[in-house]
């Protein structure tokens, strides 16, 4: 995953300080679940919109504000999580929390989100990087109701 020459500390700030000033799929969906959530220990906020349709993530928005840490995990949470089925999203959760609360070593499947490996380092910024996670597991409830 490393470029010639480029440690991979440098590799993976750069992978996440791109999600953060180009966030991908960041905006509000019309009729999607509507989920948020707020770290208080540092004010971090997301608001995140789902549409589920036979039981795949059809499509996935969020907008917010904070750090770098947890607006780019929103960002590539959910390039991540589109598209794929509810059971293919509860796993990468599932593989996600592992690395950050638990220290293991990333699973194959979560691509760019490796990079923020490294916010364990800093237990204090893990709670930035696992709040889109948590506002997700929240929409992927069904009892959450469309906005």
């Amino acid at each position: 995953m490393s470029e010639p020459g480029l440690p991979l500390d440098d590799l993976y700030r750069e992978v996440i300080i791109d999600h953060y000033r180009k966030p991908r799929n960041r905006g509000t969906i019309d009729g999607a679940r509507h989920v948020e959530g707020v770290n208080p220990v540092c004010g971090d906020e997301i608001r995140m919109d789902v549409v589920i349709e036979d039981h795949t993530v059809k499509d996935i928005a969020f907008e917010g504000a904070g750090c770098s840490i947890s607006q780019s995990s929103a960002s590539m949470m959910t390039e991540e999580v589109k598209g794929r089925t509810l059971g293919e999203v509860e796993a990468k959760i599932a593989h996600f929390r592992a690395m950050m609360l638990d220290g293991a070593e990333p699973a194959a499947d979560l691509g760019d989100l490796e990079a923020l490996q490294g916010v364990t380092k800093f237990p204090v910024r893990v709670k930035c990087a696992m709040l889109s996670w948590n506002v997700l597991q929240e929409g992927l409830e069904p009892s959450t109701t469309p906005a």
